[in-house]
């Protein structure tokens, strides 16, 4: 692949940056908004020697990505809300299993149904290990098509880092929207895979499994994977800060509502408010470092969402009670307008926030 410039939707980056980083095999179901992500792979995977595969039901689906990738290669599936909800026994195994792979998640309102705008509800269900057990994921939320299609090819090397699962969380707006995308030849590592089975010629057999029976077995598997996910947060965390050295009130939002929120940081500093952003890009591990650096500052957060409250949980928690966390939010289906997102900043603004800190 050579350098280009080309104009895409965001669901559309994230399946021409999967293929980009070596993904060859894609199992899903249709479901509004992220149909162009199977679309796209059903139309690209065959030209580079890959598999599409639409599956019978999306339990059918994460289960035939368990399959793959135990063998060794790469592989990924996408849904949106209720379709990855269908997922989540699925996810639970793969994460016991210590299995590399990428999911997509392209938001919708719910519960339920819902509808097909874009929401950010499955905050929840995507950083707190949405199946059974003691387990997580690393969570990508892109704010870009261009970071759609750049953490699209990191998902898969650091899926296969850790063997761990991982999910890229975005939703409606980022699925649908088109911007110019720089689709850069990614330099992939090469992940020595002693555990996948490949057939034993010449070696022992090898074992992929979630099930753990002997006495303690199953405390050690889980204390290991604890380790893992310790090692991740230290490793692993992405956040953006903006304006946010001399701000008085820091906004935090991730994914679509960071976008709308820059844009009423910026014109709200051309207002002489001292207002920053915090934008969190990866949801887990969560960057809780940040939060507290930025409590020694601040007079004060103020969290977007376009749910009715569930990043802003962890906020507070990283916060630890040193500064107040005030909650804007807009339940599915309500996108934020920049205008919306300056009034609410300034019924927060501190009193005192126009003098210096």
């Amino acid at each position: 692949m050579t350098d280009k410039r080309v104009l895409m939707k965001g669901n559309e980056a994230l399946a021409e940056g999967s293929i980009a980083a070596g993904c060859r095999f894609f199992f899903g179901y249709p479901i509004t908004p992220q149909n162009e992500i199977p679309e796209y792979m059903a139309r690209r995977l065959p030209e580079v020697g890959g598999v599409f595969l639409q599956s019978e039901s999306e339990v059918a689906a994460v289960n035939m990505v368990f399959g793959a990738s135990a063998c060794g290669v790469r592989a990924m599936t996408s849904s949106s809300s209720p379709g990855i909800s269908l997922k989540q026994e699925g996810i639970s195994y793969l994460a016991g299993a210590e299995l590399p792979a990428v999911l997509i998640n392209i938001q919708r309102g719910g519960p339920g149904l819902g509808n097909i705008s874009a929401s950010q509800a499955d905050y929840f269900q995507a950083t707190k290990g949405g199946g059974h057990g003691d387990y997580h994921m690393l969570v990508y939320a892109p704010a870009s098509v261009q970071e759609a299609y750049d953490l699209a090819i990191k998902s898969f090397e650091k899926a296969d880092e850790y063997r761990t699962p991982v999910m890229i969380l975005g939703d409606g707006v980022l699925g649908q929207m088109m911007e110019p995308v720089r689709l850069k030849a990614p330099k992939l590592r090469k992940f020595e895979k002693p555990w996948a089975l490949t057939g034993c010629e010449g070696r022992g057999p090898n074992v992929v499994k979630s099930l753990f029976m002997g006495e303690g077995e199953l405390e050690r598997k889980n204390r290991n994977l604890e380790k893992k996910y310790d090692k991740m947060k230290s490793r692993e965390v992405i956040c953006e800060e903006f304006m946010l050295e001399d701000a008085a009130l820091a906004v935090t939002a991730y994914g679509t509502a960071a976008r709308i929120a820059k844009a009423a940081v910026r014109d709200l500093r051309a207002e002489g408010l001292r207002v920053g952003l915090i934008r969190p890009v990866t949801l887990f591990p969560f960057p809780e470092a940040v939060f507290a650096r930025a409590a020694k500052r601040v007079k004060k957060f103020l969290t977007v969402e376009m749910n009715m409250g569930q990043m802003v949980e962890d906020v507070r928690l990283a916060v630890n009670g040193a500064r107040p966390v005030g909650f804007y939010g807009r339940p599915d289906g309500g996108v934020p307008t920049p205008g919306e997102l300056m009034r609410v900043i300034r019924k927060h603004y501190p009193k005192d926030g126009r003098e210096k800190a």
